[in-house]
Parts: C-alpha cells; structure tokens; sequence
C-alpha cells in the first residue's frame, strides 16, 4: 500500500476506539494501525484514543498495547522497532463506563482538549469494538453531548457487524443510529469486503475485454461460493449458539461476496455508483418459498471427530453451548437473482466450520462448448472455471482443455494461474488496514449500506423463521473434518456435480 502514499490523503483526525482493551481492538485495529503508520499512511497528526472501563493510565495503556503488538504484529514489531516506539507515543487512554451518560462529558472535553493540544481538527472517527447491544447506549450518549456534530469538524462512527439479529432489529437499530448520525457518517464494516481479492473482483471483470462478456446467464452455468473454516467455535460458544453460520457468514459476509461477484459495471466508479449496483442483487434475491427451504437450504451440526489423530469435540460440547442446541454450524444453499443478467442461473453458497481446510473462494463454472467433438477423449471434468480465490494463497485460475501430448485427441484440464504471493514487491494489506484507511479518508464504498443490509436481511429472515417455527426441517449432523452433510450433494439438479474444492489449484491451509 505503499504506492497510495501520494494518491491517498487523509486529513488531520483522531480516533476513538470503544472497547479498546477487547479482543478485535488488541488483535486486528491496533495491529492495522501500526502498519498504516509503518507505511506512511496515517495523517500527519493523528491520535487514538482507547476508551475501556478498565482504571489505567497512558503508560501502563501503552505498555499493554507492545505486549499485545508482539504477539499480533511480530513481523512490523521486528522490523521497525523504532517506528513501533514512535507509534506507541500517538495512543492515549481515557477511563470511560458506557453505561454512564455522565462519563462521555469528560471524555469529550479529554478528545477535544487533546485535539487543541495536538493542533488537530475536530475531525473524529468513532470505532464501537462494543457489543452489538451497546450500540444504541453509546451513540445515545455521543448526541446528548453533542459529540457527533459536524459544525467544527467531521464525525463517523465505525460499527462491527452483526448489524441486527434479523431485519426488524436491522431496521430498529438504523433508525437509532440515525437519530444523531446521517448516513454518510456511518460506516458499517465488513471485514470480507476489505480483503484484496474481493476487491480485485471487480477489476477482473471490468478492466479485462475477455471476462466480462461471459459474465451472464449465456455463458454462465453456475456460480459457486464456499468458506470453509477449519476450526471449530472455541470459546465462542456463548456468542455462536445464538448466532448461527446463517446469520454469522451468509447474512453479511458472504451474501456481500455474491453482490460483487453478481453486480452490473456501476455508471461511474465511486462509493454511490459501486454500492448501488451491489444493493441492486441483493433486492433481486429471489425469495424462497417456505414449502421449499428444507430442499434448497442445507443446515448441519458438526459432530465429535479425528484430525492429525487429535479428537475433534463436538459442538454440543464446546464451552458455553446448549447441550440440545440446534443451532447450525454449516449452510449449503441454492439460490437465484432474478435479473436480466443472472435469471435461472443457480448460486451455490456454503459455510461451515470443522471441515477439512480453510478456504474462501468463488467459482465461475462456464457452459460447456454447444459441441463437446471431444467429450469421449477427456480425461477429466472438460467445462472451463474461473476460480476467484479469496483467502488462502489469494490468486485467480482459469481452467480449460488442452491437448495431451502425443498421438490421438486426448484432452486433459489444465488451468492457469495466478498468486498474489508471485507480486514480491507488493505486501496484500489486511482487511482492516484497507478499511481504515478508507473512513479516515471518508471513502465508504467497502463499507455496507442500510439498504444493501436491510435487502439481505429480508432474504435470510424468512429462512432463519422456519428453521425456528417449524421441527419438522431437519438439523443433519456431520463428522468433524468432512466436507458436511452428503445432502448438500443434493442441492445440484445433476446429480452428477458435487462441490467443487480447488485445493490442486490453490494452497489450502488444511
């Protein structure tokens, strides 16, 4: 990211992190933010501002933060301890109870005070690394004090998904936010959209003459989705249980996928125009009947299993789970966007945790030739597919059929690929890097919109609905490192087809 250094200009700010001594702050936020500081990309004055319910001063606050930034940012640590010293001296920390309106009144005056102080303008980022529940409470508490007025300088507020438990808490917790923020100061983040290659989507398809015109319904056969996680829900256990894979993956991650993988050249290339195209798929999601969800909709268990001879324990009994839990930890889905360019091609999506490998990407499975003149001489699968990988080992492969060397017309799949890890001179910035960087520079095109994450809500409610409303639609259970239920299997009208894992193509982190 180094090369945006003269393109990309932030103006002077501070942050305020909420939540700073939790996980995703100590983990991912502070992490990102030395790098962007390493890379010369943080405004020239610029502060943030930890706000915890822990007592603690800005010497044993920054003293916690190198022990964390050891652990989570070894590498930028390592390299340039002196920058790393350096950046320890812009964090500050103020004694904050969320739940107590009277303690923002002086967290205002610290954040303004230190603005004067360091000569900066009322310009500030808000970062809720809260719970979902606080939300409300904290942005409350922001207006009484008049914290999120623009008449001295710019304010955004940064909010963790979920974004709601369903679409009448998506669209209850919008209007609140919205009673002291306007739209342009909210940016909802999701951390899948600012991975590079979700992005680099984009760019395949519209800065190259031979995708994008097979990207429709003519060529197309059907379009695959997979995140497959490794692992399963660790301590996670309290939050899952009520969240699910559904609401926890598909609802926000991978359905904001589907919207770029499926949406139409925006007019002109900014936040607006790109976010527009992508709401646009998202309201063409075609609804799925109730009498049809037990058949186009997949949900499973993951049961007790082996890996490398280590047993796997099952998720009922993972910390902090329903013994009787119901709760699905895989999703296999099919689905359709009824629009001109898409209509009757089938989406395939599925998520699940404790399978064999971790693995996020897309493929694009095309139409067969209209004469297969050597269907009989292939040795393998002869359809061509763009594979769009997202993570691990992120990278772009086109498969298609060559001839084998020698006498006669045998006819082998080859592919050609592409890695980002090729690109020696270019470091792949993180999620958050990208992401920050974006609302520091008031750029909200990776960010969702309340539209694109009411349209998905409306799509997945009715699903999660049935699922609770009626027993009869079965929960399948699936050993631990398996590929998930075999009905899965069932979602493909050719029962010849199965899941596709590009693990040959790519390296999968098994």
């Amino acid at each position: 990211m180094k090369e945006l250094r003269n393109k990309i200009h932030a103006e002077n700010q501070i942050l305020i992190i909420f939540g700073v001594n939790g996980d995703l702050s100590r983990r991912k936020l502070l992490p990102a933010l030395l790098q962007l500081y390493v890379d010369g990309l943080l405004p020239q004055k610029f502060a943030v501002v930890g706000s915890g319910s822990a007592e603690k001063n800005e010497e044993t606050f920054r003293s916690e933060v190198k022990e964390h930034l050891a652990k989570h940012a070894a590498e930028a640590v390592e390299q340039f301890p002196e920058k790393t010293a350096e950046f320890l001296k812009i964090l500050y920390y103020k004694k904050v109870n969320n739940r107590v309106k009277e303690e923002f009144a002086g967290l205002k005056d610290y954040a303004f005070s230190l603005c004067q102080r360091l000569e900066i303008p009322e310009n500030i980022i808000y970062y809720f690394s809260i719970p979902p529940f606080m939300y409300e409470v904290v942005a409350e508490h922001l207006v009484d004090y008049e914290m999120n007025s623009e008449s001295s300088g710019w304010k955004r507020v940064i909010v963790e998904k979920p974004f709601g438990y369903s679409y009448e808490t998506a669209v209850e917790l919008d209007n609140k936010l919205h009673k002291g923020f306007r739209e342009h100061q909210i940016y909802r983040i999701d951390h899948y959209l600012g991975k590079e290659t979700v992005q680099n989507i984009m760019v395949t398809r519209f800065a190259n003459g031979f995708f994008e015109p097979v990207w429709n319904r003519s060529y197309v056969d059907r379009v695959e989705i997979t995140a497959s996680e490794k692992i399963g829900v660790g301590d996670r256990g309290g939050y899952y249980d009520t969240s699910g894979a559904m609401r926890d993956m598909i609802q926000n991650h991978l359905l904001q996928v589907l919207a770029v993988v499926a949406m139409d050249p925006p007019a002109v290339f900014d936040s607006n125009s790109i976010r527009n195209e992508t709401v646009k798929v998202l309201q063409a999601l075609r609804p799925i009947p109730k009498s049809k969800i037990s058949k186009c909709v997949i949900r499973g268990q993951y049961t007790e299993g082996i890996h490398r001879g280590e047993k796997i324990p099952a998720y009922r009994d993972e910390k902090d789970v329903a013994p009787d839990s119901m709760t699905e930890t895989y999703v296999a889905m099919k689905l359709f966007v009824d629009n001109w360019r898409w209509s009757d091609v089938p989406f395939y999506i599925r998520t699940g945790k404790n399978l064999p490998v971790r693995v996020t990407e897309v493929v694009i499975h095309l139409k067969p030739a209209p004469l297969q003149l050597f269907k009989q001489r292939c040795t393998s699968n002869p359809a061509n597919m763009i594979i769009l990988r997202i993570h691990p080992d992120a990278g772009i492969a086109v498969d298609f059929g060559m001839k084998i060397p020698g006498a006669g017309y045998k006819v082998q799949n080859v592919n050609m690929d592409f890695h980002y890890s090729n690109l020696a001179q270019s470091k792949i910035p993180e999620a958050y890097e990208r992401l920050l960087l974006d609302c520091m520079v008031g750029d909200s095109t990776l960010y969702a919109r309340a539209d694109a994450v009411q349209a998905s809500w409306k799509f997945v409610d009715p699903i999660l609905n049935e699922w609770k409303n009626n027993p009869d639609i079965p929960l399948y259970f699936y050993k631990s490192n398996t590929w998930g239920p075999e009905e899965a299997d069932g979602l493909f009208e050719n029962k010849r087809l199965k899941w596709q894992a590009q693990c040959d193509k790519f390296t999968c982190e098994i």
